[in-house]
């Protein structure tokens, strides 16, 4: 579920500390356009995590919907503090006082109001959680995974959009496979008959294409923390997440 868009709104890097910063700011307009794609970003791994803690797909709708009100409501990215680490962890430490919070209460009315979201995301992380049964997954790792998910996503947009400026969305087309795969899967042959290329550009394209995608990813990783230290750590447990580990 995401909160509505839209038409010529700005588009926001929603991994940056920046944007966080003008989350929190006293602007309400910069406050409610990062807010929006802050939210949109991160509604996968908290649904996650409430459905993995053993709640119901409703009582989980609640949850999530509830904590993001909450966001947008108080005064919530305010408190983000680049130097005290990442903000994963500051979000999941968010979002558990506010789960505790809120079972201690036993609040049963249905959320709604402020932000409205569509089921396609809610939809999504069901099919992800049938894979993997909740009773069988840890909320924290569940958290992680789709946080983990949730950045690859926003790099692929990334490069994606990077090639279309450059002129080569179809080629970013056919060699995207490439980033997830191996070469055997995907032969520089075939590949070459499908843009036109040689054999030995394909190569090239592809060893440039890998480049920039781990250029982007390691960059807004890096935009999540406070060092270069962080960075190596933060790098290594989300890939350890994506592995289920």
């Amino acid at each position: 579920m995401k909160p509505a868009t839209h038409p010529g709104a700005p588009v926001f890097d929603t991994t940056r500390w920046s944007v966080i910063a003008s989350a929190g700011s006293a602007d309400a307009v910069d406050a409610g356009a990062a807010l929006e794609s802050l939210c949109t970003t991160y509604w996968t791994p908290v649904y996650a995590y409430a459905r993995c803690l053993g709640n119901a797909p409703e009582d989980a709708l609640d949850l999530t919907q509830g904590f993001f009100e909450k966001v947008i409501a108080g005064n919530f990215f305010a408190q983000a503090d680049r130097t005290r680490g990442r903000f994963r962890s500051f979000l999941l430490t968010s979002l558990k006082h506010y789960i505790f919070k809120e079972h201690a209460r036993q609040k049963a009315e249905r959320r709604g109001g402020r932000v409205q979201f569509v089921p396609l995301e809610q939809r999504r992380a069901e099919t992800t959680l049938r894979i993997e049964p909740v009773d069988h997954a840890s909320p924290d790792k569940a958290f992680d995974k789709e946080w983990a998910l949730a950045l690859l996503d926003a790099v692929m947009k990334e490069l994606e959009t990077y090639y279309a400026g450059q002129g080569g969305a179809r080629l970013f087309e056919t060699l995207q496979p490439c980033l997830a795969a191996g070469r055997d899967r995907h032969s520089y042959a075939e590949l070459a008959r499908s843009t036109g290329l040689s054999e030995g550009a394909v190569k090239v394209a592809v060893h440039r294409m890998r480049r920039r995608y781990r250029e982007l990813l390691r960059r807004r990783v890096a935009d999540t923390v406070d060092s270069e230290a962080e960075t190596e750590a933060e790098l290594r447990h989300l890939l350890a997440a994506l592995a289920g580990k």
